[in-house]
């Protein structure tokens, strides 16, 4: 769904929702604005070192000595360092970019006199840059690698071992001819990572701090309209600034807006949506509208409703208003209509997502001179403390994971299809909702959300003034908190899927009592007044219900508190971390009128395909090395009843979401492995958190999940694996998941006997089978029928290889890609769990194979390497097309010994 072609803004009422403005239009040839993609053809340079690099720096940082990534992630935030100012630093020139986000108009910052960088010779248009790298923008230029290994690593495995510190330049020669020069010009940036300072033909312009956030510079006052027009881009991404792995560079989309000098403003239509039900539905829509000209203007506007399925067709119409803009100033209108039999808004299975588009256009004298397209969605949100989140007055409980902004093997860098892809398999479980965390996504994925009905909660800090990594938010966070925090709503608050903002996550404010609870009371005003509309929260994982910090959020957002943190007896010596007893009924009886929702729940941890001995007999077991974790392999136990010390298997929190249904929901710690934050082995590059692995492939845990959130949904699963060839006649625990309610094993045709689910109990066990090679069947019963039966066998030899790819067709954009996932077989075809084979790949035709992955968090062979060992039998391969060259690719996975296996896939 490509409808982020342009800004947006717009209000919304908390009974609705809304979607996403851009100026995409049905007659682009009858629009004078146009937003256009600047994504080809840049040149780039990396600095070797970072501390060998130029002198044009944003601020001074503080110097790192001790680092310690690998601490509990729960550990307690800390002081900020006072820091010398600096009269070198280009801090000053930069502030007033929050200009436009500061509502106090009396701390507005003025910029200082002089240009600084003007004589550097990379801003300059006759700067040679012949022989810096071609890049097409998204760029990540730490992902190709290659991995840091060892204790004295740069990057250490907090960030991914990856090498995304350092300081880079972009350089690009833009498009602006004579017909441009009555025009306004601006530079839209989705994101880039991070302190990103812009030049334009050797004037420095502006920028922007924070990597994940989107913003505008006004490149008018700068332009040439008689020669070329150089821009470039200084990049500067510290090292220690992240507790995961935070891409580097121009990483999401960069465009180049051109409008009539009086436009719509930048993300300037505001919709909203009230009294909604099936028969009609009132909306409000205003519209703010911006005159650069010298004169003042006489402008008409009207805006115009379709349905997003059929846009040949009004709906509705909201009339023309006629007004004057002065020279230099801004003025918004508003208006109202009634849609009638309207197509609701709403989360799947049960609902759909329908959509509306509003066009609004301007005109002068009957000349058409701008046109603006903002996407919504209509529907009624209400929180029920007793229940929790109603959407169009049916109850949803919220069954959500959180995710990283990574995609996986590709990095940080955006791609549509790489995100499309991990919603499709969390969708396929039963995932309804993602929380993004911790910081604002791809306005992207945000359309995709709401083409697909996920519910979304959008995040935007993850420290505020305490810090967790030395050069992490807290920097900046003074200087652009408000101008962060306002540019998240603006950009985002239209769209349906958003159902609340949340304004931190495990701030170290949390343990400073009122002072804490007044940063955070700041930053619900600054949301609020954005966006009256939504409930706000920040997601806690120290909080007790007396305390102030809880009372200024409208929803409470637990982090672990719900079930309780390190309530094992393991760690009744432990005295130095965080020890919380359950919180849901505490926080219940202190704020009755408030919605409880656990934002990130177990922590859990595994690796695909890997089982270990013995097994506990817990629901729930912290990781210890010979008790759920091997330290000579860096692998966690895939029985999937293992957790970070501060977390809880999965069985364990629905166990405790169930004794206390008035609770929301829960965002599960996370939907998919990510890059960096290597819990618990700081030696490797990727997380074992998640539910799905960094390939894409699901691990055990994803089908207890499953059986819980698809309970119509017929399936059963089977753990571990029938391949021990040194365990004949020892102990091998059998696990069964599934959406029934009671199981009969089988072990080589003999009855293990039939068991069915306890209260509070998510898995069946059978925790005294004596393994013994052959085939294991379970059978599923629901109300006394068959409800479904899965086969497990002891396999031969890795044999031959099999393909499958997730589409035979993809478009010829040079964007589309294609996932590939290869398995090992045995000679009859039987899937090799514990296959460790070293595949290769290779393309023919137009595609080209754009990384591997195999899900191993310690593979630290680098991820454009077309040679990848299997992991528990299976490897991913990751195709990219062409641009402009349609055909049919060949893909071919071959291993030494094995029979080789090939696919085709057409490029359209």
């Amino acid at each position: 769904m490509n409808t982020f072609k342009g800004t947006k803004v717009l209000f919304i009422a908390i009974s609705i929702l809304l979607g996403t403005a851009c100026s995409q239009l049905l007659d682009t040839t009858q629009n004078p604005r146009e937003h256009i993609s600047i994504n080809q053809d840049w040149r780039f340079f990396k600095y070797e070192s970072s501390t060998v690099a130029d002198d044009l720096y944003y601020d001074v940082r503080p110097e790192v000595t001790n680092v310690n990534d690998s601490k509990a992630a729960d550990t307690p935030a800390t002081e900020a360092e006072k820091l010398r100012a600096s009269e070198k630093v280009l801090k000053p020139y930069i502030l007033p970019t929050t200009n436009a986000f500061i509502k106090d108009k009396s701390t507005h910052h003025i910029r200082p006199e002089g240009n600084p960088g003007m004589d550097f010779p990379f801003v300059q248009g006759t700067f040679d840059d012949n022989d810096w790298e071609k890049v097409t923008i998204p760029h990540d230029w730490a992902i190709k690698g290659p991995f840091q290994e060892g204790e004295n690593a740069e990057v250490t495995g907090g960030m991914g071992r990856l090498p995304s510190n350092g300081v880079a330049w972009y350089r690009k020669k833009i498009d602006i001819t004579n017909a441009d020069e009555n025009k306004s010009v601006f530079l839209d940036v989705d994101g880039i990572m991070s302190y990103a300072m812009v030049w334009l033909n050797g004037n420095l312009v502006g920028g922007w701090p924070y990597g994940y956030n989107s913003w505008r510079l006004d490149l008018t006052p700068y332009l040439n309209f008689e020669g070329d027009n150089q821009l470039a881009i200084r990049v500067d991404n510290p090292n220690h600034s992240a507790r995961w792995y935070p891409g580097a560079g121009i990483y999401r989309n960069i465009w180049l807006t051109k409008t009539h000098k009086v436009h719509i403003a930048h993300w300037g239509t505001t919709v909203s949506t009230h009294n909604v039900s099936d028969d009609s539905a009132t909306v409000d829509f205003s519209v703010s509208v911006d005159n650069d000209s010298e004169t003042s203007a006489e402008i008409d506007v009207v805006t115009e409703i379709y349905a997003l399925e059929d846009s040949v067709s009004v709906v509705a119409l909201l009339p023309k208003e006629t007004l004057t803009i002065a020279s230099g100033k801004s003025k918004k209108i508003s208006g109202r209509t009634t849609l009638k039999n309207p197509k609701l808004w709403g989360p799947p299975p049960t609902q759909t997502p329908h959509l509306y588009k509003a066009i609004t256009t301007i005109s002068n004298n009957g000349k058409v001179i701008d046109s603006y397209e903002t996407s919504f969605g209509i529907r009624s949100l209400e929180f029920n403390p007793n229940q929790g989140v109603l959407v169009n007055g049916e109850l949803v409980k919220i069954k959500g994971v959180n995710e990283h902004h990574d995609l996986g093997a590709l990095g940080a860098a955006f791609n549509v299809r790489a995100a499309e892809r991990k919603l499709e398999i969390l969708k396929e479980m039963g995932c309804n909702a993602i929380r993004m965390a911790h910081n604002p996504p791809a306005q992207e994925l945000l359309d995709l959300c709401d083409k697909m009905g996920f519910l979304v909660i959008d995040e935007v800090f993850d420290s505020w003034e305490r810090k967790k990594t030395p050069h992490d938010f807290h920097l900046i966070f003074p200087d652009w908190y408000e101008a962060d925090a306002r540019a998240m709503v603006r950009r985002d608050k239209n769209h349906p899927s958003i159902i609340m903002w949340s304004y931190g996550n495990e701030v170290g404010e949390q343990y400073t009592d009122e002072e804490g609870a007044d940063i955070g009371r700041k930053l619900v005003e600054i949301i609020k007044d954005e966006d009256p509309t939504r409930l706000t929260t920040s997601a806690m994982n120290w909080a007790k219900s007396d305390m102030p910090f809880p009372t200024v959020m409208d929803v409470i957002s637990f982090n672990y508190q719900g079930e309780g943190i390190r309530q094992d007896p393991v760690f009744d010596t432990v005295t130095n971390r965080i020890k919380t007893k359950p919180q849901y009924g505490p926080f219940h009886e202190k704020f009755p009128d408030k919605v409880i929702l656990s934002s990130e729940t177990a922590s859990a941890a595994s690796s695909r395909g890997i089982y270990l001995f013995p097994v506990t007999d817990k629901t729930s077991a912290p990781m210890l090395n010979g008790n759920g974790k091997d330290d000579r392999i860096s692998q966690v136990s895939a029985y999937e009843l293992y957790a970070v010390d501060f977390g809880s298997s999965a069985d364990k929190v629905f166990a405790s979401l169930d004794k206390h249904p008035y609770s929301a929901g829960e965002f599960v710690w996370t939907g998919f492995d990510y890059l960096g934050e290597p819990t618990p082995y700081y030696d490797c590059r990727s997380s074992y958190n998640g539910i799905i692995d960094l390939a894409g492939f699901p691990k055990d845990r994803y089908y207890l999940y499953q059986a819980r959130w698809r309970p119509d949904l017929p399936m059963v699963h089977i753990l571990p694996h029938w391949n021990w060839p040194g365990r004949v006649g020892k102990v091998t625990p059998v696990h069964v998941f599934t959406s029934g309610d009671e199981v009969e094993l089988f072990l080589n045709g003999t009855s293990l006997g039939k068991k069915k689910k306890g209260e509070f109990e998510y898995r069946l066990r059978w925790d005294d089978v004596l393994y013994q090679p052959g085939e294991l069947k379970a059978i599923s019963y629901k109300n006394g029928e068959v409800w479904a039966e899965e086969t497990v066998k002891t396999t031969g030899v890795p044999a031959k290889l099999e393909v499958e790819v997730d589409r035979n067709t993809i478009n010829s954009d040079g964007l589309d890609l294609a996932y590939i996932t290869v398995r090992v077989l045995d000679e009859d075809g039987n899937f090799v769990a514990n296959a460790e084979n070293e595949i290769e790949f290779s393309v023919d035709g137009p595609g080209t194979l754009s990384a591997t992955d195999n899900g191993n968090p310690c593979d630290m062979t680098e991820f454009p390497s077309p040679k990848r060992n299997a992991f528990s039998g299976m490897v991913l391969g990751i195709v990219k097309s062409k641009e402009g060259q349609p055909g049919t690719i060949k893909v071919k996975a071959t291993s030494d010994g094995l029979e080789l296996a090939t696919i085709e896939i057409e490029s359209n």
